[in-house]
């Protein structure tokens, strides 16, 4: 059951990247391509996550702080486009 929902989650995030950036690619909406970015990397978040529980679950390959690091990497994409778009 956890399985499915890792690849649920991973499956979610992609989507809505793809989405978030045919929207930019339309629009050129600087928002969209930093909220783009940011799924990207908690959809790459989701598939570390994936892969480590499902693929090998009696080993840790990528440490939670890494796991952790990518998606903070997406939040700070995020966080500054936010910031970087108010002004």
């Amino acid at each position: 059951m956890a399985e499915t929902i890792y690849i649920l989650c991973a499956v979610t995030s992609a989507l809505c990247a793809f989405m978030l950036l045919r929207g930019y690619a339309r629009s050129r909406a600087r928002l969209l391509l930093w909220s783009g970015l940011c799924f990207v990397f908690l959809f790459a978040n989701n598939m570390i996550l994936a892969v480590d529980r499902v693929a090998f679950p009696d080993r840790v390959l990528v440490a939670p702080v890494i796991r952790s690091a990518v998606a903070l990497a997406g939040l700070m994409l995020l966080l500054y486009g936010l910031i970087g778009d108010a002004e």
